[in-house]
This record gives structure tokens, sequence and C-alpha cells, in this order.
């Protein structure tokens, strides 16, 4: 089974006033690229959707060995970066989505997704979650789902699609599965819980 990550990072952050928030420095370098490098750990294929015109982030996946999937219509939300992905993916047989905005996700909860995924033999949605159960992300999609994902509008992303499917959680330990970081107030709160 081919498999591969389809990592989001086609958005404008503009809640950051001014901060691009996946260049903040995580363990020592980019989020973005970490996020990518722990993306690679797990999986041979990875691809980050990226707006046109953002050379910034491009140079913080230089280095590493993904695919770069520009996205010429970001604005109208997040699901045209999936539909850039799917589209990128089409040859695969399941594909993992990943905000990259997510930093307390590691390779570790990456890897415990996919296993959970090959659980329940590669045929449902596969969904994130906290340790109250919570869903949030990464999740899972078999192939058999690429097409509605090509379907979808918008910003609310494949919500609809995962609630009429139905999904398997797979929880991931404390609120790693929903610990996005959108302002400065957010991460100066993050690093803060860190130290």
């Amino acid at each position: 089974m081919k498999r591969a990550i389809l990592i989001l990072a086609a958005g404008a952050s503009s809640r950051m006033r001014g901060r691009d928030k996946l260049l903040e420095i995580v363990d020592g370098q980019p989020l973005l690229s970490l996020m990518a490098s722990r993306a690679l750990s797990v999986c041979d294929h990875v691809f980050v959707t990226l707006p046109i015109g953002n050379p910034d982030r491009a140079d913080a996946l230089s280095e590493l060995d993904i695919t770069i999937v520009e996205v010429p219509n970001a604005s109208d939300g997040i699901s045209a970066s999936i539909h850039a992905g799917v589209k990128a993916t089409k040859d695969c047989d399941a594909l993992m989505v990943l905000p990259a905005d997510l930093p307390e996700l590691t390779e570790v909860e990456l890897a415990k997704t996919w296993k959970c995924f090959e659980k329940h033999n590669s045929e449902q949605i596969v969904r994130g979650a906290t340790e109250d159960g919570s869903a949030g992300h990464p999740v899972v999609f078999p192939k058999k789902h690429f097409n509605t994902l090509n379907g979808l509008q918008g910003d609310s992303g494949a919500n609809k699609l995962i609630q009429s499917a139905g999904f398997v959680i797979c929880q991931l330990g404390e609120n790693r599965a929903l610990t996005d970081l959108d302002t400065p107030e957010d991460w100066s709160n993050w690093r803060s819980s860190r130290s």
C-alpha cells in the first residue's frame, strides 16, 4: 500500500499580525520544516501545500525530500489545499492530512495514527483525538474517499465528509491533536507552558 502525508501549509497566517506562524522556531527550526521532518520519519511520500509567492516557506523546506504543491487559489480556503494535495497524491492508496500548525504532533503520534489505520484494515477514516476523545488531527483517508475530498468547498475542511462517512478515533494523549497556535498570544502561552 502506497501511503502519503499531505501537510496543509497554504494558509495566510492572518491572525499573527505580520508574523508567519509556520516559520516560528520550535526545537531549533521553523515549525514547517519540523513538521515535514516528522512526517518524513514515518512516511516516504510527503507533500506540502504552499501558497504561490511565499519563498520563505519554500526555503524552510529546501533541504527536505518532500514535494511542494503550489495552491494558486489558496485564498479560497482549506478546501483549495485539499484539492491540490489530493490531485498530487492520486496514485496513493491512503492519505494522512496534517495541518502544519500543530507542533505537539510528533512522529510518535503520526506513527500511532498510521497503526490505528492499519488495525482497521485500512478501510475506515481514522482521526487523531485528545486524551478525552475530542476529535482533531491528523486524519487518514482511504482512497475510496479521494473523489469526495475533491468536491469540498470553502474553509470548513473535510468535517462533513468525516461525519457522514464515519470514523475511528485514535487517542494521541493530552491535547496534542488540537493544539494549534494561531496568534502571538497562543505562541507565547505555549512556550511558557513548555519552559
